[in-house]
Formats: C-alpha cells, structure tokens, sequence
C-alpha cells in the first residue's frame, strides 16, 4: 500500500485547522512522550477515542 506523505507545515496546517488528528506512530508511550509534538495524541489515545471520531476524520501519523 502506498502511504501519502505530506511536509511537516502541511501536517501542522491541518491540524490546527481541525481537520486532521495528529498521532504518534510508537506504541511505547514514554517515547511518544519524549517524541511529542504539539496537539499530538498516542496510539493508545487513538484507540481508547477510536469509536467517536468521524468515519471520514483524517490521521496523521509521525515518528522520528
């Protein structure tokens, strides 16, 4: 499958619009923690909301 990738202003100009939701992609929380970017949520975060959010909401993955 092939992934779309955007530039880091495009991401960060989505988010803050509120039309994408920004996720770190590790699953080990203390380095999403140490990774964090801001308005950025983790996996664990993404599954526990996973239910509410919009069928059509846009995801954001990053990692470093």
């Amino acid at each position: 499958m092939d992934v779309p990738r955007i530039s880091p202003a495009e991401a960060r100009r989505r988010v803050q619009q509120g039309q994408a939701l920004l996720v770190c992609g590790y699953e080990d929380d203390s380095k999403c923690r140490s990774m964090a970017l801001e308005g950025a949520i983790t996996v664990h975060e993404l599954q526990r909301r996973l239910a509410s959010l919009p069928k059509g909401q846009e995801l954001i993955f990053y990692c470093a």
